[in-house]
């Protein structure tokens, strides 16, 4: 992209952001937030990593945001190369929307170990 159009990207960016403020100011309604949501490029909703490889989980998040990996069989095992891992749990759920104040929660295993039971029963 050239630097021109991103200036101007930009500055559409921040004349939608005083706009929004405006309209929040004189009483805002769910359908002017979904709107305001849409033009300030609203991230995508959360995909569904279990049982993927944990690779896929830092190529498909936008990489501002917020991730805990952790071993998810209880012996805090380092992660330590990717590739190797595969996922067990993650949260949020798939299909949750994801905004910059949520942290997402990987619980990984070495690849060919099964979820433990107390692990996949969990209510999350």
């Amino acid at each position: 992209m050239r630097r021109g159009a991103l200036i101007g990207a930009g500055a559409a960016l921040a004349v939608a952001a005083v706009a929004a403020s405006a309209a929040g100011a004189s009483g805002d309604t769910a359908d002017a937030r979904r709107v305001r949501e849409a033009a300030a490029g609203a991230r995508p909703p959360m995909p569904d990593f279990r049982g993927r490889g944990l690779w896929r989980v830092f190529t498909r998040l936008d990489p501002r945001t917020r991730l805990d990996v952790h071993d998810a069989s209880g012996r805090d095992r380092r992660v330590l190369w990717p590739p190797h891992w595969e996922v067990c749990t993650q949260y949020p759920a798939a299909g949750t929307g994801l905004d910059r104040r949520t942290t997402v929660v990987i619980g990984v295993l070495r690849k060919g170990e099964p979820c433990p039971v107390r692990v996949t029963t969990a209510r999350r």
